[in-house]
């Protein structure tokens, strides 16, 4: 069921019961997948969107010598190809970062849905507008924010995100990312990156343990990183305004696992 697609689009407005159904109905089939996949290529004219329902995968691009970068991360709720929607070709690839489920939305269905239900439509376009904004921090993150603050802008960022579709439990989200794809995502080396985990576990911002991160001190977390959630656009229905400092003395903790 895509219920986080539906939370997702909730923060943008309201969905009447009709529209939810009609998100439901597009999206019947059902695919799974493995980690380390590609679900669509660069290059690629795909004929359909993929939703994610479950599990994690990223947008990224493959320099010639094979270094990769990360683009975003993808959680449930995320229409992990919908540029293609619009453009008619992929120019960078979708991979997968754990096992999961898409659903397969044909291009012809989600137009039919934009065009019966204006506020679906709207939505679609909010959200459209909110991933280009945060590639525009994403770009600020790379260029100008030291490692410390990278890692804590996006640690936040991304319990943020989880939390507006219902996949936080209190302080605590769901990790499952080897230190290797978070270095790819925060243009450092995957030593670095466990360097500056370490530190901030130290700082009793964070607690790390088993592919789970538990923040300890929102405030703490958000001055780290200068991190604010203006460019995620959190609607009136959004729990994206409420981040909140919480200080719990933490055991020490075990670190993200590292990749084979």
């Amino acid at each position: 069921m895509p219920i986080s697609l539906i939370c997702h689009f909730g923060q943008f407005g309201w969905l009447s019961p009709e529209e939810k159904q009609a998100i439901r109905d597009a999206a019947t089939r059902i695919r799974s997948f493995g980690p380390d996949e590609d679900l669509v290529s660069l290059g690629d004219h795909p004929t359909d969107c993929k939703l994610i329902l479950s599990g994690y995968a990223c947008a990224y691009k493959l320099l010639f010598d094979g270094r990769r970068q990360i683009l975003s991360f993808q959680i449930p709720g995320d229409i992990c190809d919908l540029p293609a929607f619009f453009l008619g070709r992929m120019d960078h690839a979708i991979g997968t970062l754990t096992s999961g489920n898409v659903a397969i939305i044909p291009h012809e269905v989600l137009l039919d849905l934009t065009q019966i239900y204006p506020r679906i439509a709207r939505a679609l376009s909010h959200s459209i507008l909110v991933d280009a904004a945060t590639a525009r921090e994403w770009m600020v993150r790379l260029g100008r924010r030291t490692a410390y603050e990278r890692t804590a802008h996006l640690l936040c960022e991304l319990w943020l995100r989880l939390d507006a579709v219902g996949l936080t439990q209190g302080d605590n989200f769901k990790l499952p990312v080897t230190q290797a794809r978070l270095a790819d995502a925060l243009g450092l080396t995957p030593v670095h990156v466990n360097r500056i985990l370490k530190q901030l576990r130290e700082s009793g911002l964070i607690t790390l343990h088993g592919g789970t991160v538990k923040i300890n001190d929102w405030d703490g977390l958000r001055n780290a990183g200068e991190f604010t959630p203006d460019y995620l656009y959190p609607g009136q229905n959004s729990r994206l305004q409420r981040p909140r400092s919480r200080v719990v003395p933490q055991p020490e903790p075990r670190g993200v696992r590292q990749e084979a």
